[in-house]
């Protein structure tokens, strides 16, 4: 019997050892699958329900492995949760006392050098962030690892963090004066000594990034990669193979410039002038596209005759830049790093604008509020990812609670270029799912094309809110949505309501949990990785099916790319694309075998079109009606049964 398997097995060393483990076959199955993996080499490509434990199905044999190998997941709080709470328990239990290594990409450590010219930044003479810099300094003088996530009083997103950490561009590198202490080398040394590294998803894309244009790599060599939360890797793999040019990219260079300019107490107005000229150019640019925020294909600027030139005489002045930058060349290593990302800049700026649309690649733009973004992107990543797997390891696992449209992993595989010979399991939840939940779509439905469809959505929704007594999660497709949905409910709810940008997605989800009886509208975010166990959280309500928005441009580019090569865009992608986010969204109802509750869906294309059968067939395998009676009875019986 494997070690493995000793673990894991019905009475093994988990059951005994672990409060509440409790044996699952499934879960079994997926280690002994991993193991051979692991052992033998090659692709597994594998789901596995919820409740399954994947976690500790692949973190075990990879413990056990006597290997090298990184695992990847999706986000930094599962990176960290990964970490600190599973790990450390279970490389107890297993009795290997290997050398573990966290590891995040650069914006995640405490930056010396960065934290030292703050002081000259004019953005630190707020008293705020003043005092937020001051904290900084304190938690500097006690920290060892320099992770940012230590320092719990400054939240996530806080304006004080691009001060004091560095990016890719503004870093010195071996130039720096704090070179031999910096966090975020020592991090990176620790990864290539540890036998398991946890890392996530950007960096791993980051890395293979790099690996492409012939520059260092980030991550050290392994025997294996275990990617877990896997669904989420195309998009983001998307991002990286590819390149971009922004406002925020020039204006983070000239407010750097202007700091090592103060700091060094420079006399040559003539560098102030030109930063100032490049910032005004990027101003003007973004202004001409108005205040609505949206994407579109490069043939809209095109079509606009006053982008481009307004575009060129940003191109111009980030020239003059450069020039004036090369008269100080030499003169401080701070300027000189912003010489050689000016020219970075205009490099990738002029490739962009110069290169035309081709069968792969598709330019576009996308306006925020306050910026905007210009990208060059590859219509399908499979080769370049393909080169940068068998360069990195020799054994992969991909494993996710969703990557299968029904018994199907065609459409993640194709993503990635995953041969077909990988080997593919799935595992359903151990979950009791036809006594454990309903899933309801509401009679008096109309389609979603129509004016009134959100009001019929929060019409359909009120009862099963009100005979639940909240504990509610109304997820959308669209911020319009769930704007119109809020609207209505604050006028006939007695339960708190929570509205996602309120409020930072940690703090609702806290309240959502504390309140007991809240009712929560999410979009984009809330619709995966989201964990409320337990009788808070009773209804899970979708307005309709999360087909991606027709007019993003590199979905367009794609869907015409496919009709080309003869293909159906819309089975082969749009269908499989719209399955996966549906069971994501679906699966933040039953977290936990004790759990109960409803699944209501608002579409009735699940009903009338012939795709809806391919979203009913990769469904859980939940108890179905159309009746309201029968899910106020079976939510009533629920109350009852939990002493609610």
């Amino acid at each position: 019997m494997s070690r493995v398997t000793q673990l894991l097995k019905q009475g093994g060393v988990l059951e005994q050892a672990i409060d509440g483990f409790r044996f699952r076959p499934q879960q079994l199955e997926m280690a002994e699958a991993v193991s051979e993996t692991l052992e033998d080499g090659g692709v597994l490509v594998c789901e596995a329900g919820t409740g399954t434990g994947k976690t500790f199905a692949y973190l075990i044999p990879a413990l056990l492995s006597g290997r090298k190998v990184v695992i990847s997941t999706g986000t930094k709080n599962l990176q960290d949760q990964l970490y600190k709470r599973d790990l450390p328990g279970i490389r107890k239990l297993a009795g290997k006392p290997l050398k573990t290594a966290l590891l995040k990409g650069r914006a995640n450590y405490l930056c010396l050098q960065r934290m030292d010219s703050a002081t000259f930044d004019r953005r630190a003479a707020s008293p705020a962030m003043a005092s937020m810099l001051e904290e900084v300094r304190r938690w500097a003088g006690q920290t060892q690892h320099g992770d940012i996530a230590e320092l719990s009083g400054i939240a996530e997103g806080s304006a004080v963090w691009p001060l004091v950490t560095s990016t890719i561009d503004n870093c010195l590198g071996q130039d720096c004066p704090d070179y031999d202490s910096c966090y975020l080398f020592e991090a990176r040394r620790n990864a290539q000594e540890a036998d398991l590294v946890v890392i996530n998803h950007y960096l791993l894309c980051a890395d293979f990034a790099l690996k492409q244009e012939g520059f260092g790599e980030l991550l050290p060599m392994a025997d294996a990669f275990i990617i877990d939360e896997a669904h989420q890797l195309p998009e983001i793999a998307n991002q990286f193979f590819g390149i971009s040019f922004s406002d925020r990219q020039l204006h983070e260079l000239t407010r750097d410039m202007r700091i090592s300019y103060r700091q060094i107490k420079m006399k040559q107005a003539g560098l102030i002038d030109c930063a100032d000229a490049v910032d005004k150019s990027s101003r003007d640019f973004r202004l001409l596209f108005g205040m609505d925020e949206r994407r579109g294909a490069w043939g809209e600027l095109l079509q606009d005759e006053k982008l481009l030139p307004a575009l060129d005489r940003t191109q111009a002045k980030l020239g003059e830049l450069i020039d004036a930058l090369k008269l100080v060349e030499g003169s401080d290593k701070a300027l000189d790093s912003c010489l050689s990302r000016a020219k970075e800049l205009a490099g990738v700026l002029k490739r962009i604008v110069n290169q035309e649309d081709g069968d792969d690649s598709i330019r576009w733009f996308e306006i925020t509020r306050l910026g905007y973004r210009l990208s060059q992107t590859p219509l399908q990543i499979a080769d370049a990812f393909q080169e940068q797997m068998h360069d990195h390891a020799p054994a992969w696992i991909f494993t996710s609670a969703t990557l299968a449209v029904g018994d199907d992993f065609s459409h993640f595989m194709r993503q990635l270029g995953l041969d077909d010979d990988s080997r593919t399991e799935k595992w359903d939840s151990p979950f009791d799912f036809q006594q454990q939940a309903m899933w309801y779509v509401p009679k008096g439905l109309v389609e979603p094309r129509e004016r009134e469809f959100v009001k019929r959505v929060v019409d359909a929704a009120l009862p099963v809110i009100q005979a639940s007594g909240g504990r509610t999660f109304l997820l959308f497709t669209s911020y319009r949505a769930l704007n119109e949905a809020a609207d209505l409910l604050k006028e006939q709810l007695d339960y708190p309501l929570l509205i996602q940008g309120s409020k930072p997605k940690n703090e609702l989800l806290e309240e959502f949990r504390e309140a007991g009886d809240a009712v929560l509208l999410g979009t984009g975010s809330f619709w995966e990785g989201v964990d409320v166990q337990g009788a808070a959280l009773s209804v899970v309500i979708i307005d309709k099916l999360p087909f991606a928005s027709p007019g993003d441009p590199l979905l367009q580019a794609r869907l015409d790319a496919l009709k080309k090569q003869g293909r159906n865009p819309f089975m082969e992608h749009q269908v499989p694309q719209a399955v996966i986010a549906l069971k994501q969204g679906a699966g933040r109802l039953i977290r936990g075998e004790s759990d109960t509750g409803v699944l209501m869906i608002c579409d009735l294309r699940l009903l009338t079109k012939p795709y809806g059968k391919v979203f009913i067939d990769a469904m859980p395998p939940f108890s179905r009606s159309r009746e309201l009676s029968d899910i106020t009875g079976f939510i009533e019986r629920n109350y009852e049964s939990t002493g609610d």
